[in-house]
């Protein structure tokens, strides 16, 4: 066993990269060729031999190290891995803003705002600043309870507002998701509350069956003169309503078809109906929704137009 007159006058060989002087119970101190001294515990967990940093000496001397071992050892019977708790900690250490809710969900709404539209951010940042800043934004992240939350959603409930309850709930998901992920909180709250919400229903718009408002429809949507997102695009999307797969039959060099059904001459595409060509036209890169609109409306316009045809 070391006594302190040991550990005050240990220095390590110059041939050697470092020198260790033993103890007792797995504890050594460990000499530096340029004379730092350090305490260090060993010991094996799961069959694998780690050690434990304990202090450097003279600030820590031969008795607080010793006493500093055996706490050491008491955490291991207890099935905690000492070593793998003080990496979590310096982790957390590094964590660059605080650990209140306003801290961590302005933190994940910078990380996130390049890949959301215009529109996703405004909507994001009014559900934070409008229904959760003002009563979660100073409270620490990991000490929020469900029941916290689940108040601030029922107060968008009473507003009339179940989709907005929703989305709330969504919002301060992704928030603790990104404080779990960053250890400063233990679990994402939001997931208990999901069961208390009020059920929203969307409503769906009537479709027009009509011939004749359908007519209206098209005319209304050929002149439509929006924003350069929509201008000139669903007029063209819905004249050029194809079958799938004349598009592929055109590019191998085919010519036009006309419908299967087409066919007497009481069908509405053989009265002065001329079949313009297909050709592409580019759909504005906005959000994803949008492209995906873009992309169904020729189908279904053709779908409904084989629909048509069916009952000519």
């Amino acid at each position: 066993m070391l006594t302190d007159a040991h550990c005050r006058n240990a220095i390590c060989p110059p041939e050697k990269k470092r020198e260790r002087l033993s103890d007792s119970g797995g504890l050594y101190l460990e000499v530096s060729p340029n004379g730092s001294k350090r305490w260090f515990w060993k010991y094996r967990l799961a069959g694998l031999e780690k050690r434990l940093a304990l202090g450097s000496y003279p600030e820590s001397g031969l008795t607080a190290a010793r006493k500093a071992r055996d706490l050491a050892k008491q955490g291991k019977a207890d099935g905690t891995d000492l070593a793998q708790v003080r990496k979590v900690e310096k982790l957390k250490a590094t964590t660059p803003t605080g650990d209140t809710f306003r801290a961590v969900a302005l933190e994940w709404y910078a990380m996130k705002l390049d890949s959301w539209s215009s529109h996703y951010a405004i909507r994001e940042k009014r559900n934070l600043e409008k229904d959760l800043f003002p009563f979660l934004g100073e409270r620490r992240i990991g000490e929020i309870e469900p029941i916290e939350l689940l108040a601030i959603v029922r107060r968008v409930e009473e507003r009339g507002a179940l989709d907005v309850a929703h989305r709330v709930v969504t919002t301060a998901g992704q928030v603790w998701r990104c404080a779990v992920a960053t250890a400063r909180a233990p679990r994402d709250v939001s997931a208990d509350i999901r069961g208390a919400l009020k059920p929203h229903h969307g409503k769906h718009f009537a479709a027009t069956t009509d011939p004749k408002k359908l007519g209206e429809l098209l005319r209304a949507m050929h002149g439509y003169q929006g924003g350069p997102a929509h201008a000139g695009v669903w007029p063209r999307c819905a004249e050029r309503a194809w079958i799938p797969g004349d598009r592929a039959h055109l590019a191998r060099g085919g010519t036009e078809r006309r419908p299967a059904g087409d066919r007497g001459a009481a069908s509405p595409f053989r009265q002065g109906r001329q079949w313009p060509r297909l050709q592409p036209y580019p759909v504005p890169q906005t959000s994803h929704n949008h492209d995906a609109a873009m992309g169904r409306l020729p189908r279904q316009a053709a779908q409904g137009r084989r629909r048509h045809l069916a009952t000519d």
